[in-house]
């Protein structure tokens, strides 16, 4: 029987719609839509989207989005993105309600209920996330099993979860949050509003700054890998590793202390999961680090340098400001400022380029000598 424009399905205790608008009515009814939300509790329209990133819209103002999908999975209250010609297919076919549209891209044949057109398609999908992923639940207090130093200090809505382990005389700034099993080494300071996800283990005397994010299984200051290799003695590594404001640490990568001197990551740096950071390196702020990157001891990276998957930097070299390193380069000496390498050895990308493609003539200048030799007997 139909019951408001829902039909029960006796089999599965479902309901479904009789049409799209109906469907849409009872999202409506349910979740009370609004400008904002869209994380399935509080669906957004198509036409507040539109006006909080600045698009153009067209098609129907009112579908109701409740979440974000890939175009080839979309469905008809969730948002996509048509960012490139590549994907034109899949916006031909696609079935999300509401896509954002590279301009140039506009009148791409497809027909989602409705368009927005944005010159950054990608830029205005992240202004929406947060619309459409609810936060992480939080509960301000020491949870009974966490194990918290007397000396340590506690600030104002700081959540600590159970069987978390603060050490002595470590300082927790406001409104931090220590997740599960996390254990924070003595003498540590954690900055305001900073987030340290479950089983990551930060050592004793870190210094990490306000709202850094460090994920599951990083650990944080550990001593470097330093040895005197004719007796097998360990260098004791006495300085710190100080992590900045807005840095985020991946999980399960490892940065280590200094040995005399410190191990710095400057402010607004992101590393990805599964990275090495030696000991005494300093990379400057606003750095992007993707995942298995290795940086050994002592080595430079300036403002604003990137590394893509499984770079590698020699100890002591520098890599000056603005750089790009491609993914699996190898860098055995310094990188000038603004310069874009990659291989190995790390050189500039088009010489690179060139060895490769020179490489490639060699090989079908080589294949007819072969044959020649092979015909003749080979050479004596």
């Amino acid at each position: 029987c139909y019951q408001g424009g829902r039909q029960a399905d006796h089999r599965t205790g479902r309901k479904s719609y009789r049409s799209k608008e109906a469907a849409d009515a009872v999202i409506l009814e349910q979740h009370h839509a609004g400008d904002n939300g869209g994380d399935g509790r509080k669906p957004v329209t198509a036409a507040a989207i539109a006006k909080q990133i600045g698009g153009t819209l067209t098609g129907d103002a009112a579908v109701i989005v409740t979440g974000i999908a890939p175009l080839d999975r979309a469905g008809a209250n969730e948002l996509s993105i048509l960012s490139s010609p590549r994907y034109s297919e899949w916006f031909a076919k696609t079935t999300a309600g509401v896509v954002l549209i590279a301009r140039e891209l506009a009148n791409s044949p497809g027909s989602p209920r409705a368009r927005i057109v944005v010159e950054k398609p990608v830029d205005a999908m992240v202004a929406l996330l947060q619309h459409f992923h609810r936060p992480d639940p939080r509960v301000s207090g020491v949870h009974p099993t966490a194990v918290v130093s007397a000396t340590a200090v506690i600030g104002d809505n700081v959540c600590v979860e159970p069987f978390a382990v603060i050490g002595d005389r470590v300082v927790l700034g406001n409104g931090s949050w220590i997740g599960a099993h996390v254990v924070v080494g003595e003498e540590t300071t954690v900055g305001e509003n900073a987030r340290l996800h479950p089983h990551c283990v930060i050592y004793p005397r870190v210094e990490i700054g306000a709202r850094a994010v460090v994920h599951a299984g990083a650990q944080i200051g550990r001593e470097g890998f330093g040895w005197v290799t004719s007796t097998g003695q360990r260098v004791p590594h006495v300085g710190r590793c100080v992590l900045g404001d807005d840095v985020e640490i991946g999980a399960n990568t490892c940065v280590d202390r200094g040995s005399i001197d410190d191990t710095i990551i400057g402010a607004g740096t992101k590393i990805d999961n599964l990275c090495q950071i030696a000991h005494n390196v300093r990379i400057g702020r606003g750095c992007f680090l993707a995942s298995q990157v290795g940086i050994a001891g002592s080595a430079r990276l300036e403002d604003g340098v990137q590394m893509g998957g499984q770079a590698g930097l020699q100890g002591h070299v520098t890599v000056g400001a603005g750089a790009t390193l491609g993914g699996q380069a190898g860098v055995l000496g310094d990188v000038p400022a603004r310069e874009f390498w990659s291989g190995y050895p790390a050189r500039p990308h088009r010489e690179q380029l060139r060895s490769h493609a020179a490489m490639a003539r060699l090989v079908k200048l080589v294949r007819p000598l072969e044959k020649l030799l092979s015909r003749g007997g080979g050479a004596e």
